[in-house]
């Protein structure tokens, strides 16, 4: 699934985000085992939200589903087409599905802002490794590696980190990760 036409990505069923604080965000996704069309519908249509959001991942959990899954791209650029239309047009699509994922290297440090389509309007500064090496499967059940560093480092660390139970405010101090709870616990209400 590394290489897809910009139509299959970009057509789909737009599903539910779920936000802080659903449980399905805390609890830890199950392994997929049956690679079949429904696993590849569905990360189509993880495609789809990801890019309408938008964002640039998408964890299975953050759709309701306990699964071992997400999609990511950290190249595409989205602008509208123009300043009375809101027709949006999509460049540089390079998708990417992790079924099954883990981290196997984990090399220095780094830390960059980091946001969630989860945790809506909540941007902080995050350490994670700077390269690291995983190891998925894709949607055909293949074994598959991947070296990442930069942004494609940070972003499979964040999405896996979804694949644990973990959201982002997780990794804070602890004076920064309540009042980020709190905050969002507050404005579900």
């Amino acid at each position: 699934m590394e290489a897809v036409t910009q139509n299959y990505v970009l057509e789909g069923e737009r599903l539910q985000i779920y936000t802080y604080p659903e449980p399905v965000l805390t609890k830890v996704a199950q392994e997929v085992t049956v690679f079949d069309e429904e696993l590849k519908l569905l990360c189509k249509n993880m495609l789809y939200t990801m890019y309408q959001a938008p964002g640039i991942g998408l964890a299975a959990p953050q759709i309701g589903l306990s699964k071992r899954v997400f999609v990511i791209d950290t190249d595409y650029t989205r602008e509208y087409k123009d300043e009375e239309s809101d027709e949006v047009v999509f460049d540089n699509l390079n998708p990417r599905v992790f079924i099954n994922p883990v981290i196997k290297e984990k090399v220095g440090e780094t830390t960059y802002q980091e946001g969630c389509l989860s945790l809506p309007g909540i941007f902080e500064d995050v350490k994670r490794f700077e390269e690291i090496v995983v190891s998925y499967k894709n949607t055909d059940g293949e074994d598959c590696e991947i070296s990442a560093n930069e942004l494609l480092s940070i972003c499979i660390q964040h999405e896996n980190d979804h694949l644990d139970g973990i959201v982002f405010i997780d990794r804070l101090s602890s004076l920064k990760r309540n009042f980020f709870k709190k905050k969002l616990l507050k404005a579900k209400r």
